[in-house]
């Protein structure tokens, strides 16, 4: 088995990416983003999404090419180097396998060689787009069966359960010994103690479940 990481992050993309500024004008989700560049012309990319709406608006010259029951597929050309996240990301040389937006967020599958490869590729979006965070990861590794692959999807925590459990893992109330209690924790939050706890136990609960596979 080879190594790697399959990575999927949400990725805030409106002022860059023609698919994202489509999808918010026709207030509609896009699927089955694809990208090409022609030999005979290096310096362009063509694009072409699915989406369940006529006559989007973008920065670009959109042309329907196909319908698909109530779905249309648009196409579009463009010159290399405005600085799109799948640019930045193939950068790294990790072509991106899946594109799609929702809710004016631009969503990127890709196959990262390790965990400082993925680093790299998260730090360099970063840099360039406001919001970047990670959806999921699938890891695999050369001394694991496929059986003990684990698929965690970030989504199925609430974002009050993600907030409770970044804060107290960078307070240390997860370290060993503690560098932070409960009582520390609920006060960087402004909540009680009882309802802390009812966060951690409803995010771990969630978390153990994809592990344990319950």
């Amino acid at each position: 088995m080879t190594a790697g990481i399959r990575a999927e992050v949400k990725v805030d993309a409106a002022g860059t990416c023609p698919v994202v500024q489509a999808s918010v004008s026709a207030d509609a989700p896009t699927y089955s983003v694809s990208r090409s560049v022609s030999p005979e012309s290096p310096d362009r990319v063509t694009e072409e999404f699915m989406l369940e709406a006529d006559a989007p608006e973008a920065d670009v010259e959109l042309s329907k090419v196909f319908d698909y029951g109530d779905k249309k597929v648009y196409r579009f050309s463009r010159e290399m180097g405005r600085g799109c996240p799948c640019e930045a990301v193939e950068t790294f040389d990790t072509p991106v396998i899946d594109i799609r937006t929702r809710e004016g967020m631009l969503y990127l599958v890709f196959h990262a060689a390790g965990m400082e490869e993925l680093q790299s590729v998260i730090g360099s979006l970063q840099e360039k787009y406001p919001t970047v965070d990670v959806q999921r990861l699938l890891r695999s590794e050369h001394d694991r069966p496929d059986e003990n692959l684990v698929f965690l999807d970030r989504g199925e925590l609430t974002d009050r359960q993600r907030e409770v459990l970044e804060t107290a893992h960078r307070m240390g109330y997860f370290d060993h010994p503690k560098t932070a209690n409960a009582g520390d924790v609920a006060e960087e939050l402004d909540i009680s103690r009882s309802t802390l706890s009812e966060h951690l136990a409803a995010a771990q609960s969630k978390l153990l479940d994809a592990v344990l596979d319950e």
